[in-house]
């Protein structure tokens, strides 16, 4: 019996030694990098026709037509393609949950409890993920690393999409904290009806107040408690809440109903605190309202079906553009379990197809997305200053058909664009001597 846990035991080992791709981080490059004759979409909704990115060390020096390279200077032509800032995923569990709804093992999304203020999800974010280089593939380079899980999950941080562990991804820590509004709507159980065994259910509203009063009492007790010059004892869950108050973390509210949002409105009143919407379906509706509390949106699935049976059957599509005619800071967002996150630039594209112009839907998943999560003065947009996360396409990025991916950059370094899809495909076209 000992012999046979031994046997099973290398097996196992040995096939995970051969599920891992032969895919590395990039090292750094030092020195001077020009990307030349490229059409640079800026990000910013500017377009340079023929244009030059002059990187050195990392950054990028300048954006333009008249940039002289120098003779000995490393350059890469892209003549005739197409350069992209890197896009950002914003709110995400990648890293956190390998197989969805599959090994527990791999997964480390959710904390127990109702209240993890303290919880940090940039320490369980796992570089090894092979979800990982599949959105590199397709022009992803950084994202916003999210817990999932009771009513405030914890804190998300930034990462990029390229390192041998998370000190070496993290882009920017703990940059908000995450709540999830109780709903207002019960959601009869279907098997119950079927079965006929369904009881009385609770009135929604009723307990999505109390939740809230909940919620209320908690950020007010820390307010207090923030306030006081000196503590007899310290208090890990209001400590963690320091960062709403100052202002070097934002709020981010998952909600999609209308009243849900209402009360994020009301934490802006009461509380001051800089809040972000995420998921928000029906937040078209209230569009000017959110405009009037400066409050951001995280949209959701674009390619999804309405919220409710009273929407336009294009609603996820339309939403996009009504909340740019609006003027309302938006980032899009792939949240489906099934792709993992990697049509992010096709829902863009949808968008573009219901209202919003190419460069608008571009900024949707670059520098909208930067600014909602607080790393706009170093990426977003392909600017002076800014770090060289820089994608190269053949066609149009938001096209799925066009968008092929040739190269791409992480702060300067071209990162590879390999993944275990790409080497399987490989394997199965040599097996059956396909060319």
């Amino acid at each position: 019996m000992k012999q046979l846990i031994i046997i099973i035991y290398c097996l196992v080992c040995w096939a995970a030694i051969q599920a891992q791709e032969d895919v590395y981080p990039a090292k750094g490059y030092a020195g001077k990098l020009f990307l030349t004759n490229g059409t640079i979409h800026v990000g910013n909704g500017q377009v340079i026709e023929n244009g030059t990115i002059e990187i050195n060390n990392g950054k990028i020096v300048q954006v333009g037509t008249n940039i002289t390279v120098p003779a000995d200077a490393k350059v890469v032509d892209v003549k005739g393609k197409q350069v992209y800032p890197g896009m950002i995923l914003p709110v995400t569990d990648l890293g956190l949950k390998e197989i969805a709804n599959g090994v527990r093992g791999s997964n480390d999304f959710q904390e127990l409890g109702e209240y993890n203020n303290s919880i940090r999800a940039i320490v369980a974010y796992n570089t090894d993920s092979k979800i990982i280089n599949t959105l590199k593939a397709n022009g992803i380079l950084l994202a916003g690393i999210t817990p999932q899980g009771g009513t405030i999950s914890g804190s998300s941080s930034v990462v990029q999409l390229d390192a041998w562990n998370w000190e070496d991804a993290a882009y920017k820590m703990d940059n908000a904290i995450h709540l999830n509004m109780p709903s207002f709507i019960s959601r009869p159980n279907r098997f119950a009806i079927l079965t006929g065994t369904q009881q009385a259910q609770p009135d929604p509203t009723k307990e999505a107040l109390n939740k809230i009063d909940e919620i209320k009492t908690l950020f007010r007790q820390a307010k207090a408690y923030l306030q006081e010059t000196t503590h007899k004892e310290t208090n890990l869950k209001y400590e963690a809440l320091k960062g709403l108050f100052n202002k070097t973390q934002k709020l981010f509210v998952h909600a999609d109903q209308v009243k849900q949002m209402l009360i994020a409105i009301d934490f802006v009143k009461e509380f001051g605190f800089d809040v972000v919407l995420v998921g928000a379906s029906e937040c078209f509706q209230i569009a000017d309202l959110l405009k009037l509390y400066n409050i951001a949106v995280v949209l959701g699935d674009e390619h999804a079906l309405p919220a409710t049976e009273d929407d336009d059957v294009d609603q996820p599509f339309k939403t996009p553009a009504m909340l740019q005619k609006a003027g309302v800071l938006f980032a899009m967002n792939d949240e489906h379990g099934e792709s993992r996150y990697r049509n992010l630039p096709f829902n863009a594209g949808t968008a573009a197809a219901y209202g919003l112009t190419k460069e608008q839907a571009l900024q949707a998943i670059t520098l909208n997305s930067a600014k909602i999560l607080g790393v706009d003065d170093k990426t977003g947009s392909l600017e002076a200053g800014k770090d060289a996360n820089i994608v190269v396409s053949e066609g149009d990025l938001l096209d799925m058909r066009t968008s092929i991916i040739i190269h791409a950059y992480i702060q300067g370094r071209e990162v590879s664009l390999e993944n275990k899809q790409k080497q399987l495909y490989e394997r199965y076209k040599y097996k059956y001597e396909l060319k």
